[in-house]
């Protein structure tokens, strides 16, 4: 029999990396809403997209085993609300909740480590100010986003005012929808009083940026890979993910120690999960700075590359109840990145590469995926999901025997990638 699987905003390229995972003729895949509904949108109407769900689900003529998700908010939320409805394993709403609050999860964290940065809550409802005890630079964020939006790097009070202006912009967009997904736990009171339209400021880290993937089942953590995240110079927009990592063995441990030690205590369980990092090299401190309770869709097809699975087969046992499959170091090549092709100021799309020509770049460059992820006719600034730098033209995927390799396939892949602009 084959089980289906509901997976929210199934889009094209997870969707062909799932059809490569071992024992397929035992999945049927689901499409569970569209992407375009779910990811990057200007509004979250996030009960009627919930009643939409429900309806398929209910309208299914068959069984529904798993409903499986791999992108932020709103996603994230949606998985644990609608298992809990059908009888069917993620991961508890509290505990994903506990991790994607941020002033919640740093609460959390520091009671069993303490590589964090100093951290305040500041409440856009009074007169923002930076908390005490947190000093310049500093980061500025809502206590809940995705893809860094309306996350500020500030190094003095003027830039700090300015960047509260305009999150309180733009906070309602995220923040309002997740209110509502805050009423369904039962919340500390200094969390119940932040709320989802608060914000968290805390320093900034130095050192290479890392992220550590894992998984929790049966009450038991587990890392399986380590990722580094490379950003352009003079920015802190990402230039690409790339695996395996260079740390070296001991920093690696040090990272799973705390990895697992935070992911047991904010209650994870039957789920991925990714936690954010910054290593300094030349002092040796850790600093965690996020826990994403899912694993990253954006590091799938590296794990597939490196290691001949993508990291999507160990969400799909978990879902089914069943202990992963994590091979290591079993695909065709030693290194692969996601590369984030990126422009850094606002413009109009006036032509992005064509099917045919993607095509040819894929066909012609060995070990290549390209995703484009803007339109024609499209605003730059219009785009939700963006950092608060940039803006993300197309993600390009490259295997190679080495990293020397992997950077002159990349460059070879945007030297045939035509995006114009006015």
């Amino acid at each position: 029999m084959r089980e289906n699987i509901f997976v929210l905003g199934l889009d094209q390229i997870n969707l062909e990396t799932l059809q490569s995972l071992p024992h397929l003729a035992h999945y049927r895949f689901h499409t569970l809403l569209d992407v375009d509904e779910l990811v990057g949108t200007e509004e979250i109407p996030l009960p009627e997209l919930l009643d939409k769900a429900r309806e398929q689900l209910r309208s299914f003529d068959g069984t529904v085993d798993a409903i499986i998700g791999y992108w932020d908010f709103p996603v994230s939320s949606m998985v644990p609300l609608l298992c809990a409805e059908f009888g069917l394993r993620s991961a508890p709403l509290d505990a994903v909740v506990r991790c994607e609050h941020k002033y919640w999860s740093r609460l959390t964290q520091a009671e069993v480590i303490d590589e964090y940065p100093s951290f305040g809550l500041v409440r856009l409802d009074e007169e923002p100010s930076p908390p005490e005890g947190v000093g310049f630079p500093m980061w500025l964020k809502p206590v809940k986003s995705s893809s860094s939006e309306l996350a500020f790097l500030v190094e003095n009070e003027e830039q700090f005012d300015s960047a509260a202006r305009r999150i309180s912009g733009g906070i309602d967009r995220v923040g309002a929808p997740f209110n509502f997904v805050l009423s369904h736990v039962d919340l500390p009171p200094e969390v119940a009083a932040a709320g989802g339209r608060s914000c968290l400021a805390e320093e900034a880290a130095e050192g290479m940026q890392i992220t550590v993937e894992g998984y929790s089942a049966d009450g038991h953590a587990r890392v399986y890979g380590v990722v580094d995240a490379h950003t352009y110079a003079d920015s802190p927009s990402f230039l690409r993910y790339q695996h395996p990592t260079s740390l070296p063995d001991t920093v690696v441990e040090r990272l799973s120690s705390i990895s697992t030690r935070v992911a047991r205590r904010m209650g994870l369980d039957s789920t991925t999960f990714n936690i954010e990092f910054f290593w300094n090299p030349t002092t040796g401190a850790i600093s965690l700075l996020e826990i994403n309770p899912r694993h990253s869709q954006s590091h799938a097809l590296l794990f597939e590359m490196v290691d001949g699975l993508p990291n999507h087969q160990i969400m799909v046992d978990l879902a089914l109840g069943r202990p992963p499959d994590v091979p290591h170091r079993e695909g065709p090549y030693d290194v692969a990145a996601a590369w984030f092709l990126r422009r850094f100021a606002d413009g109009m799309v006036r032509h992005v590469p064509t099917s045919e020509e993607i095509a040819r770049v894929e066909r012609t460059i060995p070990g290549v995926r390209v995703q484009v992820e803007v339109r024609e006719g499209q605003r730059l600034s219009e785009k939700h999901g963006q950092d608060s730098y940039s803006y993300e033209l197309a993600r390009v995927y490259v295997g190679a025997d080495d990293e020397a390799g992997m950077r002159e396939k990349y460059a070879a892949c945007v030297e045939e990638l035509p995006f114009e602009f006015d």
